[in-house]
């Protein structure tokens, strides 16, 4: 069977631009404040303003590597403020602090990307005073970086796995 000389341009370029939208990266939503919701008496969200009221800690460098522990990388001069200290506001919606155990964070980049924390894991172990929400980045305020309110754990040895860009939401779930 023969293919005529227009169709074949016709191919090509159906071809082409085929490869040409695949090829292309959907554009991230930059994000500059973030709510708290699900099982907290009261919703609430947080403003580049609020975090700049909290005290922002040098937190240093960080090599941020991938699932198998491969450098993608490198974050220098990071100031942060605790993610513990800004969900310390939020009340949960429990009757007993016997039962914080059985909650836990679901932090949503702007993507879709997850992060989860328990709450023992925040407020009851070291991890939780390694975890920031960044304020600075390589000299950069975080509200003129395009990835904007970002998110990493400094004890995390595969620190890629829960580094997470343009902060959306934090849900608060209880574990049934």
């Amino acid at each position: 069977m023969r293919i005529s000389f227009i169709m074949k341009k016709l191919l090509i370029l159906v071809f082409l631009y085929t490869g040409t939208v695949l090829a292309q990266e959907t554009p991230y939503k930059t994000t500059y404040q973030f709510t708290i919701t699900g099982q907290v008496k009261r919703e609430s969200v947080i403003t580049m303003d609020s975090l700049n009221s909290y005290p922002a800690k040098k937190i240093g460098d960080i090599k941020v590597t991938d699932h198998l522990g491969n450098f993608k990388h490198g974050d220098e001069k990071l100031k942060g403020v605790l993610l513990k200290d800004i969900l310390m506001h939020s009340q949960l919606a429990t009757t007993s602090p016997k039962l914080y155990s059985q909650f836990y964070f679901t932090c949503v980049g702007a993507d879709g990307y997850k992060v989860v924390y328990s709450w023992n894991e925040l407020f009851n172990t070291p991890v939780g005073d390694n975890v920031y929400i960044l304020m600075e980045k390589n000299g950069v305020k975080a509200d003129k970086l395009p990835e904007s309110l970002q998110m990493t754990s400094m004890l995390d040895i595969k620190t890629g796995r829960r580094y997470l860009h343009n902060l959306d939401k934090i849900i608060v779930n209880q574990a049934q």
